[in-house]
């Protein structure tokens, strides 16, 4: 029983962070957290809580870093 509720606290208290990598990776990508993309985004990646990191399609004659 004091494994499954140390195993409880560790996850419970780690699951903020791990929400903050995915936020973090979405922002290098200038990318925005939204539920769905738009015509003119493409998917990069994921966010937290089942949200998608939308990015905006740039044309290829438009290609800047």
């Amino acid at each position: 029983m004091r494994t499954f509720l140390f195993l409880f606290a560790v996850l419970f208290f780690l699951t903020p962070a791990k929400n903050a990598f995915f936020d973090e990776k979405c922002d290098k990508l200038r990318g925005t957290c939204k539920n769905n993309c738009g015509k003119n985004e493409e998917l990069a990646s994921l966010c937290q809580k089942s949200l998608k990191c939308c990015r905006i399609i740039q044309p290829c004659g438009n290609i800047t870093d």
